[in-house]
């Protein structure tokens, strides 16, 4: 899941070397922490929130096949 979070948010961006994502995992949710450049927040967040929504739910979808919830914050 951390390798599919990555994969998006690197394909979003204009500095992909500074994507990371950082997975703390409990035992029914997994907590994403997504850290971009702070000049490719907007890019990732997207307008009203969507790409950052779009994200969340493939991410809520991943978790699911593991039959865990996922949680993905997205920080500069």
């Amino acid at each position: 899941m951390k390798e599919l979070i990555e994969l998006l948010a690197k394909a979003l961006v204009d500095h992909p070397e500074k994507v990371s994502v950082n997975q703390i995992a409990g035992e029914k949710a997994v907590i994403l922490e997504l850290r971009v450049d702070p000049e490719d927040m907007g890019k990732v967040i997207g307008k009203q929130g969507r790409i950052a929504k779009a994200i969340r739910t493939v991410a809520k979808a991943a978790a699911a096949r593991e039959g865990k919830r996922a949680v993905v914050e997205i920080i500069q």
